[in-house]
């Protein structure tokens, strides 16, 4: 069974706002897009993959925009290339490699989980909130921000049982960013 791993950067006060974290250096665009090539899917609720879509889709001209540094190009061509489902119950339609999961979200997520492969990403703020919530994440990696937002969505606000995590790995960055990767205890 392909696992499903939630990644996301989150202040050291739970505040997982993407504008909240340090600016992203090649360090972490190198964490980052290894990562992403570790899963064989992504799998985004509608606002992450918009957001996403925004900044890291290829333009119709096939050249990156100007703003673009060439250590973030890899990240920008693993997150475009790569299979995306996305979960969304108002959009009608989706492409860049994409496809609306609908219906039961324990039962599309489980029959993702159960084809062959390397895994599964899930990012953002609501659907990993919901997947926490029926047991299916099998992996948290949290990029810890040495900042203190004050303010912004929190990590898993509102899960409904306490989840216990064993941590498998670590890893610091010259920034002071540490990766922490858990795993639900047994």
């Amino acid at each position: 069974m392909r696992p499903l791993r939630y990644s996301i950067n989150v202040t050291l006060d739970g505040c997982c706002h993407h504008e909240a974290a340090l600016p992203p250096d090649e360090e972490s665009m190198r964490f980052w897009t290894a990562e992403l090539a570790r899963a064989d899917a992504l799998i985004f609720g509608r606002v992450t993959y918009r957001m996403m879509e925004a900044a890291w889709r290829r333009p119709p001209s096939g050249a990156w925009p100007e703003w673009m540094d060439d250590w973030q190009r890899p990240f920008a061509e693993t997150i475009d290339a790569a299979k995306k489902h996305v979960v969304s119950t108002t959009l009608d339609e989706v492409d860049w490699n994409a496809e609306l999961l609908r219906g039961d979200l324990r039962q599309a997520v489980e029959r993702l989980k159960q084809e062959p492969g390397d895994g599964l990403f899930v990012g953002g703020v609501t659907l990993p909130l919901a997947l926490a919530d029926l047991g299916l994440i099998d992996e948290y990696v949290f990029v810890v921000q040495p900042v203190l937002a004050g303010h912004g969505p929190t990590l898993l606000s509102g899960l409904r049982e306490r989840i216990r995590l064993e941590v498998v790995e670590r890893e610091a960055f010259r920034s002071g960013v540490e990766v922490v990767r858990l795993r639900p205890s047994a």
